[in-house]
């Protein structure tokens, strides 16, 4: 792979777009490739956590590649157009469905792809130049596009998601971090060490704990009430209790 780069110290993965040249936007080969690592990745109990970064570029990610991928969806028959669209925004339920917990670290610009991307993982960094644009209205498509629709209303609430989604217009790091988009913003140079940190303390957790932690915050997102909410909690602390071989009705 070289459109993206991926390196695990211990338990902990890194993931570095590696486009810099084009801004880290996705052509059909960073596609497949992230694809492959999403593949890879959904069954891998050597990685606890996922570092996503963009590397030496000039912003985190530009979005679809309108010089290569994006004339050639729009030559595509239908059908063909409609799969290309279900690959790319595919990479964001990939995002949700691997065990690992996905850190994602941002500086510059964000816009389309880029976007996504950072929404679809679990925590956010930012850099002071952090900002982000669901560009896609502003290419004369819908602003309503690889998951962006479902995301930034349940990250930040629907009446400023619906603004960014309708008009495109950009949101700086500042006003992501006062609407609770991300956790923190740090100096750009800070932004791996700070990620790795936070990586480092969920890398002592059970591992199994981890991994079930997200996705019962995933699967709660959409759950239908605090019943079922419960349900899924409950579920998980009887299988960490039982699997680590604990009977939670001992007494000392």
């Amino acid at each position: 792979m070289d459109r993206i780069i991926f390196k695990q110290k211990e338990r902990i993965g890194y993931l570095t777009l590696n486009r810099p040249d084009k801004y880290n936007a996705f052509d059909t080969k960073m596609l497949c490739e992230f694809e492959a690592f999403i593949t890879a990745r959904l069954y891998d109990n050597s990685v606890s956590v996922i570092i996503l970064d963009g590397g030496d570029a000039k912003g985190f990610c530009a979005g679809l590649d309108m010089q290569t991928l994006g004339p050639e969806i729009f030559a595509m028959q239908p059908a063909e157009a409609y799969n290309a669209q279900a690959r790319l925004s595919r990479m964001m339920l990939g995002l949700r469905k691997i065990p690992q917990p996905v850190i994602c670290c941002v500086h510059g610009a964000a816009a389309g792809i880029g976007f996504s991307l950072s929404m679809a993982s679990d925590i956010r960094i930012l850099a002071e130049d952090a900002r982000f644009s669901a560009a896609y209205i502003n290419i004369g498509l819908g602003g309503a596009d690889m998951a962006s629709s479902y995301f930034l209303p349940r990250l930040i609430g629907s009446g400023r998601a619906n603004e960014f989604l309708l008009t495109g217009n950009w949101m700086e790091a500042k006003e992501a971090m006062n609407l609770g988009f991300a956790s923190r913003i740090v100096p750009k140079e800070k932004m791996i060490e700070a990620a790795t940190q936070l990586a480092t303390e969920m890398t002592q957790k059970n591992p199994l704990g981890l991994r079930m932690t997200k996705e019962a915050i995933n699967i709660n997102i959409d759950a239908g009430g605090l019943e079922a909410c419960l349900q899924m909690e409950d579920r998980n602390q009887m299988m960490l209790a039982f699997g680590m071989h604990i009977n939670p009705l001992k007494k000392d």
